[in-house]
C-alpha cells in the first residue's frame, strides 16, 4: 500500500464529505518490452535502460509511479501508473506497438501495453443466493456474501477530529461506509485488546509514516454488499485537506472469506475473550499478591531494621554511661591519692586554720574598738556600746561556728581564751571609773 500526492484530482468522487474522503479511480497500465529470440544475444538488457527509453517514449507526460514487475528472458513487464484513467489511455497510446532500439543489439525490442488488471477482478461480481423451495433459503443466505474486508485505511483518516491519539472510530467507519447501504455490523479488531493474543497476528500496519487497520464490514442488504463492492472496487482513497492538498492510498477491499460475523465465528471470540479475562483476572490477582506480599516484607524488614537500630543506640548509650562511670571512678581515685584530698578528716583540718583566722580577726576587730572608746573620754556611753556591739558579734560568729562544727574541742577552747581577756578588760574599766 502507497500514499501519494494527488495533483489532479478531476476523477474523484464524494465518498463522504463530512470526512472529506473520496473515491478515486486507481490508472495503471502494464507495460511489455518484448525482447529478442536470439538465444545468446550480443550483451544483456539492462532494465533501467529500457525504462529510460519508455520515458522518452512519453516525453512530455510522466508516470506518477513505475516500477518493474517481473523480467524473464522473454520480456521485460513494468507497471506505470497516471494520474488520471484519460491520461492512460494517452500514454497507452503513445508506447502501445512502439520499437525500441538500443546500441549493441541487432534486433529491436517490441513495446505492448495492456491494462492492469487488480486482484478485484479474480473476485465473483455476483453470488446471491436465489430462495429455493425446499426449506434451504436461510441456509444459502448465510452462504451468500454480504461482509467486506479492508486492509490499509489509514488510522489517522478515521480518527475523531481534535483526539491526541490516532485510534480508528467505528461509527466514523460506519457513516463513511453508509453512504452504500445500511450497515449490520462493523468490527475493527485492532480496538479490542484481545484479539492479537486470540489469532497471534497483528491487524495494523505502517505505510509510508501512517499507520493503518483492518475492518470489517457487515450489510444487511446483499444488494448494497454489491453495490459496494463494484464501487470500492479499482478505486483509491482520497483525503482532501482544508488547504486543498489531497494524498490517495491504495487500499485493499475485498469480500469476506472467513465468515467474520457468523454465530460460530463471533461465540468463539467472545469464549476466547472470556478465557483471556479470566486469565488476566488471574494474573492480576496474583501480582496484587505479590505485591501485598513484598508490601509485607518490606514492614518486617523496616521493623528488624528499627529493632537493630534502638539495639545499637541502647549499647551506644550503655557504652558512653560506662565510659563516664569509668571516668568518675578514675577522677575520684586521682584524687583520693593527692595530698589533701576529699576525706571528712582532711575537710576538718582545712576548716580549722579558716575558724582561726576568723576568730582573730575578730578578736583584732575588737581590740581595736577597745582603744577607740579608751581613747574617747568625753564619750564613755559610746565606749561600752561599741564594747558591747564588739561582744555580741563575737558571741554571735562563735555561736554559728559551734553549728558548723559541735564536735571540734578546738573551736571551744578558742571561743574561752577570746572570752577571757574581753572580761578582764571590762573589769579594767569599771576600775578606772571609780577611781575618777
Amino acid at each position: 500500500m502507497t500514499v501519494t500526492v494527488v495533483y489532479d484530482n478531476s476523477e474523484a468522487t464524494e465518498l463522504c464529505a463530512a470526512q472529506h474522503l473520496y473515491l478515486k479511480p486507481i490508472a495503471k497500465l502494464m507495460i511489455n518490452v518484448l525482447l529478442p529470440e536470439s538465444p545468446e544475444p550480443s550483451r544483456p538488457v539492462s532494465n533501467w535502460e529500457v525504462l529510460d527509453q519508455l520515458k522518452s517514449l512519453i516525453c512530455p507526460d510522466q508516470f506518477t509511479t513505475v516500477r518493474l514487475a517481473k523480467s524473464t528472458r522473454d520480456f521485460i513487464r513494468f507497471e506505470g501508473e497516471a494520474e488520471t484513467r484519460s491520461l492512460v489511455q494517452i500514454l497507452k497510446a503513445k508506447l502501445h506497438g512502439k520499437i525500441i532500439k538500443l546500441n549493441g543489439l541487432e534486433t529491436d525490442l517490441k513495446v505492448v501495453v495492456t491494462d492492469a488488471q487488480g486482484e478485484w477482478e479474480h473476485f465473483p461480481k455476483e453470488n446471491v443466493a436465489t430462495p429455493m423451495g425446499d426449506g434451504s433459503e436461510e441456509q444459502d443466505h448465510d452462504k451468500s456474501p454480504n461482509s467486506i474486508y479492508f486492509e490499509g485505511l489509514p488510522c489517522k483518516w478515521f480518527a475523531p477530529k481534535g483526539s491526541s491519539g490516532e485510534k480508528p472510530c467505528e461509527e466514523i467507519l460506519r457513516v463513511v461506509f453508509e453512504s452504500f447501504g445500511k450497515i449490520k455490523n462493523v468490527d475493527i479488531p485492532m480496538l479490542d485488546p484481545y484479539r492479537e493474543v486470540i489469532t497471534s497476528g497483528s491487524f495494523g500496519g505502517f505505510n509510508f509514516g501512517l499507520q493503518t487497520f483492518e475492518a470489517f464490514i457487515q450489510y444487511q442488504e446483499s444488494t448494497d454488499f454489491l453495490k459496494a463492492m463494484k464501487s470500492l472496487r479499482g478505486m483509491k482513497l482520497m483525503l482532501k485537506g482544508d488547504d486543498g492538498k489531497a494524498l490517495a492510498c491504495n487500499i485493499k477491499v475485498m469480500f469476506d472469506t472467513t465468515k467474520h460475523f457468523s454465530e460460530g465465528a463471533i461465540k468463539k471470540r467472545n469464549q476466547e475473550r472470556l478465557k483471556l479475562q479470566e486469565l488476566e483476572e488471574e494474573m492480576k490477582k496474583a501480582k496484587k499478591r505479590e505485591e501485598e506480599e513484598a508490601k509485607r516484607k518490606r514492614k518486617e524488614e523496616r521493623k528488624v531494621q528499627e529493632k537493630r537500630r534502638k539495639a545499637r543506640v541502647k549499647r551506644r548509650t550503655q557504652k558512653e554511661r560506662d565510659r563516664h562511670r569509668q571516668r568518675r571512678q578514675k577522677d575520684s581515685a586521682k584524687v583520693g591519692a593527692q595530698p589533701g584530698s576529699n576525706s571528712s578528716k582532711d575537710l576538718e583540718k582545712r576548716k580549722i586554720p579558716l575558724t582561726q583566722t576568723q576568730l582573730e580577726a575578730l578578736y583584732l576587730i575588737r581590740a581595736l574598738l577597745r582603744k577607740i572608746a579608751e581613747s574617747e573620754e568625753f564619750y564613755p556611753r559610746k565606749a561600752n556600746i561599741a564594747g558591747f556591739k564588739a561582744h555580741y558579734a563575737l558571741g554571735t560568729m562563735s555561736g554559728t561556728l559551734k553549728k558548723e562544727e559541735p564536735n571540734t574541742q578546738y573551736l571551744q577552747n578558742q571561743e574561752e581564751t577570746l572570752k577571757c581577756p574581753v572580761s578582764k578588760s571590762n573589769y579594767k574599766r569599771k576600775r578606772k571609773k571609780k577611781k575618777k
